[in-house]
């Protein structure tokens, strides 16, 4: 076992990057070459340290791992860190994620770099820090806290309504919020305890149980987002620069998915079962509403936003199943999607990077002058699509086998995402790519730089690797996934079974 305490290494490296960018001095443009270059090592020695829990974690535990638990507070708050297999694919995903977000932002941003690599860094630190909190008040910090740098990094290198936006985007999930720490302060009334492994198996009464649920729900339905709290999304994505726009994307939404998994099922089971067809209902709204409002969007990054609300749909009605398929397929998903919109929102910023507009009339026969571009956008468009053979398939697979053993309407009208999907995906890729190369402006388009192809390349790599073997995921994840279908079912039978004896 590792005797030093690497997950707190983990969460807490890019924080001492953070300050280390603060305590860079130099002229204006050493200052910023500086910050970068900080930035960056920062995330990949991060990133290095996160491979590391990979290769010690045992995937047979369902319990968790590498634990941390230090007295905090003197009311029974404790520091306490730990993942499981539902939990470190999320902390891998982020120090990931985080080192692209660095290269993609190295020409876009020019003013104020010290401080937007500062952002991001923290941001990092709170990110991890949601994952792998043990303690609910940690998590909540986490949680909340990684509101603030987002805020700040739609807010001030944000597009033109970027106050608004920020504002929105604060507003609602704060709002959300708000209903989770009251009901982390019943649980804590309850069990005398905020430690979550306790709270997992601490027995919550009905009541509790169905108000706590929908006080958790408030929070995670915005953060995923689900229909009909999804609208700040939209907004933050077309605003956020493309780095935001990516963490947004790729790992912030997964908070809500992480969320249920950790709160919802195991710790209100039955007012989970209770409340899945509403679930159900929302996430097959979801799926199919925002895919007909993806058909009529003109700006590209809109597009990919509405897609995102209808993939995350997906993952909410997988888990709500509560079968080993659909909760498998829920985390692989999550993971798929980080990935996979994370690059989409790339390829909208090389192309918004040398013409400087999202308008999908803009653009047009791309393939005659930028062919890599078309190959790699071609790419996470059929992942986007589903297309077997890429990582989009398998998540999608799994949550619709999974939803339908237990709500054969729910899988139905989930299907017919699949279909809108193609359409809106296919319908960009044409307007952007194929077509005459009539617009003179289009004429001097360059191809990927070498930075670019550096971003976007190991993500086709994972794309089509998950796609085609997507059991490095899926393994990591079984023990802890079959322990908490195992416990949720349990729960629900025995209740059924002492209503029958009534």
């Amino acid at each position: 076992m590792t005797t030093w305490p690497i997950l707190s290494v983990t969460t807490f490296l890019p924080l001492v990057g953070a300050l280390i960018v603060y305590l860079s001095r130099g002229d204006d443009e050493a200052a910023r070459r500086n910050s970068r270059w900080i930035a960056l090592w920062t995330t990949l020695i991060t990133f290095a340290v996160s491979v590391i829990l990979v290769m010690r974690f045992d995937p047979s535990n369902p319990d968790f791992q590498f634990v941390e638990k230090a007295n905090w507070l003197a009311t029974g708050i404790t520091y306490h860190m730990g993942v499981d297999g539902i939990s470190l694919p999320l902390v891998i995903l982020t120090t990931a994620v985080m080192p692209f977000c660095i290269v993609a932002s190295w020409k876009a941003i020019t003013n104020r770099v010290r401080e937007y690599m500062m952002a991001f860094l923290i941001l990092e630190t709170l990110m991890i820090g949601t994952f792998s909190a043990l303690d609910l008040v940690l998590f909540y910090l986490f949680f909340e806290g990684g509101l603030i740098p987002m805020f700040l990094i739609i807010g001030v290198w944000g597009g033109p309504r970027r106050v608004y936006a920020s504002f929105k985007f604060f507003l609602y999930t704060l709002l959300g919020s708000v209903l989770m720490l009251l009901a982390i302060m019943a649980l804590y009334w309850n069990g005398g305890t905020t430690d979550i492994p306790t709270l997992m198996h601490t027995a919550v009464p009905r009541s509790l149980q169905t108000w706590a649920w929908l006080a958790f729900f408030a929070s995670f339905a915005v953060k995923m987002p689900m229909w009909p709290v999804h609208t700040w999304l939209p907004d933050a994505h077309v605003e956020a620069p493309t780095a935001g726009s990516v963490v947004l994307a790729a790992i912030l939404l997964k908070m809500g998915g992480y969320g249920f998994l950790r709160f919802s099922l195991p710790m209100f089971p039955l007012a989970s079962h209770d409340f899945a067809p509403l679930v159900f209902t929302l996430s097959a709204i979801a799926i199919i509403y925002t895919s007909l409002v993806a058909l009529m969007q003109e700006d590209m990054k809109k597009l990919i936003a509405y897609s995102s609300v209808a993939h995350m749909g997906f993952v909410t009605m997988g888990i709500f199943a509560g079968t080993m398929q659909g909760v498998a397929g829920g985390v692989f998903q999550m993971i798929s999607h980080g990935i996979v919109s994370g690059a989409l929102f790339l390829c909208v910023g090389v192309v918004y990077d040398r013409l400087h507009t999202r308008e999908i009339a803009a653009y047009g026969g791309l393939v005659n002058r930028m062919p890599l571009y078309a190959m790699t956008f071609m790419v996470f468009t059929m992942a986007n699509v589903g297309l077997p053979g890429t990582s989009g398939f398998v998540g999608e697979f799994m949550t619709l086998l999974g939803t339908f053993k237990v709500s054969i309407p729910t899988a139905f009208f989930a299907s017919f995402g699949v279909i809108l999907s193609a359409a809106y995906a296919l319908w960009l890729y044409r307007k952007v790519v194929f077509g005459a190369l009539v617009k003179p402006q289009l004429a001097s388009m360059k191809d990927l730089t070498l930075r670019e192809c550096v971003i976007l390349f190991p993500m086709i790599a994972l794309t089509i690797l998950f796609g085609v073997y997507p059991k490095p995921v899926l393994d990591m994840s079984a023990a802890s996934v079959q322990q908490l279908v195992n416990n949720y079912n349990t729960a629900v039978t025995a209740v059924k079974a002492a209503a029958l004896l009534q």
